[in-house]
């Protein structure tokens, strides 16, 4: 005798049942999946995500530049370097007093 014939119907019924259990909770789990609230949230999710990953890198990518920034113009100790900060400044100013003269000019 084969295991399939050596069953109860007892046991198959509860086979069964115990079958028909499982599919209802898969085919409720597909519900959910494809639901269009569920899809939507996802779908923030991942953009969201995405969106923190990109501003993270940001955020790391403007703080190292300024720190590279501010190394020029102070030294190790947190001392400002003058050889570099007096010709920027001047540089400043020139170009600040250029644009002056051009508006008056034009004005």
């Amino acid at each position: 005798m084969s295991d399939a014939q050596a069953r109860t119907p007892a046991e198959i019924e509860a086979d069964i049942k115990r079958r028909r259990a499982q599919l209802a909770e898969t085919l409720d789990e597909i519900g959910v999946r494809v639901h269009p609230k569920t899809i939507v949230g996802d779908a923030k999710a991942r953009v969201a995500s995405s969106v923190d990953q990109t501003l993270g890198r940001a955020y790391v990518s403007a703080n190292r530049a300024v720190t590279d920034v501010r190394a020029q113009f102070v030294d190790a100790e947190g001392a400002p370097r003058l050889e570099r900060i007096v010709p920027v400044a001047l540089a400043v100013v020139g170009v600040v007093g250029l644009i002056a003269v051009a508006r008056r000019r034009k004005g």
